[in-house]
């Protein structure tokens, strides 16, 4: 019963380190092409700021590398047998939650 659960925390972590190495690669080439140009992006009236854009990209790259981390959390919680359980009152994290949410820690009452 567990294994189709832990392939697909398997395939979301995959893919969140793709967007993650997707991102980080991104945020290099602003970071470069900032280095090499002397555009006054800030008071550019065309469009987003390079501030705005680097900004955006690190966001995004902070969310999917915790995103990995609380995937990494649920596969251990899995190895440990308290996969699906509750955090805070120790009942049993509805289906419908893990369904949708495969590396919830609490069920909707607690979260």
């Amino acid at each position: 019963m567990t294994e189709p659960v832990r392939t697909e925390l398997l395939r979301l972590r995959a893919s969140t380190e793709a967007e993650a190495a997707t991102l980080a690669r991104d945020l290099e080439a602003l970071f470069a092409a900032s280095r090499d140009s002397n555009a006054d992006d800030e008071h550019d009236p065309e469009g987003s700021t390079i501030g705005f854009e680097r900004a955006q990209l690190t966001a995004l790259l902070a969310g999917a590398r915790e995103r990995i981390a609380e995937v990494d959390e649920a596969l251990r919680r899995m190895d440990a047998g308290t996969y699906g359980v509750c955090e805070s009152c120790g009942q049993l994290i509805a289906a419908e939650r893990l369904a949708a949410r495969p590396f919830a820690r609490r069920c909707i009452r607690c979260a």
